[in-house]
C-alpha cells in the first residue's frame, strides 16, 4: 500500500474485509451446534466447547496476525482469508469421520475435541485478519489507536450482522451445509478481491489465492452425499433442520418400531404394526385419566410424535399441545399419525404458557425424555406458571429420565423437592421397577392423589418411594445441567448401542 493517507477506496476495502470476517466468525461458531449437536446433543457442554475453541483459535490468530504484520513476511492478508475459506469448505466433508473418531472420548471430551478439530483452523485464519488490517490501515497514519479502534468496532458490527443474518434469515431458509459453503465462497471471493488490491500495491501475486479457490471448488464438486441412511436394521426415513436442530425419523425394521430423534435425543416412538407405545413412561401417562375420570381436557408440553395426545383423545380428552420445534410438529403429523384433538401451539413453553388463560384437568410436562436438558423449563417459577393453568382438582405429570440410586439420583431428588414447593401432594412412579436408570413420572396436585382404586392398581405397582432432600431448582439457581452429567452420558451410550453412530453423525 502507498505510504500516504488511506483513500476512500482502500478504507472501504479494509473495513469491508473485517466486516465480512467478523460475520464469518459468528456464523461458524453458531453453526457448530448444528454440526456437533446431532451427535453430542445441544447442551452446555457443546456450547462451552465451541466458545472455548473459538476463543483459543481467535487468540492464536490475533498473535499470528500481529507477528506476520510486524515482520512483513510474504504471508499476506489475502492468504489468511483464502485459507479461512478453504478450511470452512472442508468442515462438512470431514465432520462425519471426525465425529465418529471422537465418539470413544465420551460426551465432554468428544464434544471439545470435535469442535477443536473442525473449527480451529478457519477461526485461527479469521483471527489473523484483524491485526493485518490494523497494520495496513495504520501505516503512515497519525494514530495507530484510532486505526485499531475502528477495525475492532467494524469487526464487531460484522459479527452482529452475521449473527442476525444467520438466525433470522439464513437458517430458516437454508441448511447448515449450504450456509457453510456460502460462507466459504464469500471468503474466497473476498480473498480474490483483496489479492487484486495487494497486486496493485506491489505486495503479492494471485497464485496462492487462485490455488485456494481451485481447491475449494474441487472440494465442493467432490463432496460426498449426506451419508448412509441405514445402519443394521435401522433406516433413516426423514430428516429436517429447523431453528432448533435436526429432527430425524428412523425405522427399526426388525422390531417394527418408528423412532423420532431431535439431535441426539429420542423424543418419541411408535409400534408400526399396532400403533401402540414403545416408551414405558408413555403407558403410565396414558393411564392417568383413571386417577381423574371426570377430566375432559389436557395440556401437553412437548408434543414429540403425539402419542400421549392421541391416547388422551381416545379417552375423550381434548388435548392442546405445545411444541417448540415446528419440524417436530410436522413429523408427528406426517410420520406418527398425529391428529390434533385441540389446539397445536408452536413456540417456547415459557413464553406460550404465559399467554394461555384456559385451565386444564391434566397437564403433562414431557420435555425431559432425551439426553439434553431444557433446564429453563423446570424451576419453581415455571411450575408456578403451570399451576395457574391447572384446575383445583387437576393433575400435573412430569416425565424425567434419571437414576434411582447413588449420587446420580440427586437430579431426580431435586425435581421432586422442587415440585413439592408448589404442590402439597406429590408421588413418583418409575417405568421399570427395580432398574437403576429409569423414566420417572412425577404426579402432583392440590388434592390428595390416590392409587387405591382397581383402575389404578397397575399404576400403584410402579410407585417409587422418593427420598427427602435435594436441591431447590429456581430460575436463579438451576443445577440441572450439572446434576444430569451422568444421565446424559449413560443415555448417549445406550442410544449409540441401539442405533449406531452413523445415523447421528452430520
Amino acid at each position: 500500500m502507498s505510504e500516504e493517507q488511506l483513500n476512500h477506496q482502500n478504507r472501504l476495502l479494509l473495513y469491508g474485509t473485517v466486516t465480512i470476517s467478523g460475520a464469518a466468525v459468528m456464523m461458524l461458531e453458531l453453526l457448530g451446534t448444528r454440526i456437533i449437536g446431532p451427535f453430542y446433543g445441544v447442551s452446555l457442554y457443546v456450547w462451552s466447547s465451541l466458545i472455548s475453541v473459538a476463543l483459543i483459535a481467535l487468540a492464536l490468530g490475533y498473535y499470528l496476525g500481529g507477528l506476520v504484520a510486524d515482520k512483513q513476511t510474504r504471508f499476506r492478508l489475502s492468504y489468511a482469508i483464502a485459507l479461512a475459506g478453504l478450511t470452512t469448505a472442508v468442515i462438512p466433508l470431514v465432520s462425519r469421520p471426525i465425529l465418529l473418531w471422537t465418539n470413544d472420548l465420551g460426551l465432554r471430551a468428544g464434544a471439545f475435541t470435535s469442535a477443536l478439530l473442525l473449527f480451529s483452523l478457519p477461526l485461527t485464519c479469521l483471527g489473523m485478519v484483524g491485526p493485518q488490517v490494523i497494520a495496513l490501515a495504520a501505516r503512515r497514519r497519525a494514530g495507530v489507536g484510532m486505526a485499531a479502534g475502528s477495525v475492532f468496532a467494524v469487526s464487531t458490527v460484522g459479527s452482529v450482522v452475521g449473527t442476525l443474518l444467520l438466525g433470522f434469515f439464513l437458517l430458516p431458509a437454508l441448511g447448515s451445509r449450504v450456509i457453510l459453503y456460502g460462507v466459504s465462497a464469500a471468503l474466497i471471493l473476498l480473498a480474490i478481491v483483496v489479492a487484486l488490491y495487494e497486486r496493485r500495491w506491489g505486495q503479492a501475486g494471485l497464485g496462492p489465492v487462485a490455488a485456494a479457490a481451485i481447491a475449494t471448488g474441487a472440494g465442493l464438486w467432490l463432496q460426498p452425499n449426506l451419508g448412509p441412511t441405514e445402519h443394521g436394521d435401522y433406516r433413516l426415513v426423514h430428516q429436517a433442520e429447523s431453528h432448533y436442530g435436526w429432527v430425524r425419523v428412523v425405522d427399526d425394521r426388525a422390531r417394527r418400531v418408528r423412532w423420532m430423534l431431535s439431535d441426539a435425543s429420542v423424543i418419541s416412538a411408535l409400534r408400526l404394526d399396532t400403533r401402540g407405545p414403545v416408551l414405558s413412561y408413555q403407558k403410565i401417562i396414558a393411564a392417568l385419566p383413571h386417577l381423574h375420570p371426570e377430566g375432559r381436557n389436557a395440556l401437553l408440553i412437548g408434543l414429540g410424535g403425539g402419542y400421549i395426545a392421541m391416547a388422551f383423545a381416545a379417552q375423550d380428552i381434548d388435548t392442546d399441545a405445545l411444541e417448540l420445534d415446528p419440524e417436530v410438529a410436522k413429523a408427528a403429523q406426517q410420520y406418527f399419525l398425529y391428529e390434533p384433538s385441540g389446539a397445536l401451539l408452536v413456540g417456547d413453553a415459557r413464553y406460550e404458557i404465559r399467554r394461555l388463560n384456559q385451565q386444564y384437568d391434566f397437564i403433562v410436562h414431557d420435555c425431559f425424555t432425551g439426553g439434553s436438558v431444557p433446564s429453563h423449563l423446570l424451576s419453581v417459577e415455571m411450575l408456578a406458571d403451570l399451576d395457574r393453568l391447572l384446575k383445583d382438582d387437576g393433575l400435573l405429570a412430569l416425565n424425567f429420565v434419571g437414576f434411582t440410586e447413588g449420587p446420580e439420583a440427586d437430579a431426580a431428588a431435586a425435581v421432586y423437592r422442587t415440585l413439592g414447593e408448589v404442590y402439597p401432594h406429590r408421588l413418583a412412579l418409575v417405568s421399570l421397577p427395580g432398574e437403576t436408570f429409569n423414566d420417572f413420572v412425577f404426579l402432583v396436585s392440590r388434592q390428595p392423589i390416590s392409587l387405591e382404586s382397581e383402575d389404578a392398581a397397575w399404576l400403584a405397582a410402579h410407585e417409587y418411594p422418593m427420598p427427602s432432600g435435594g436441591d431447590l431448582i429456581t430460575d436463579d439457581f438451576n443445577p440441572l445441567e450439572r446434576l444430569q452429567v451422568a444421565k446424559a452420558e449413560r443415555y448417549r451410550t445406550l442410544l449409540l448401542e441401539r442405533m449406531g453412530p452413523m445415523l447421528l453423525a452430520f
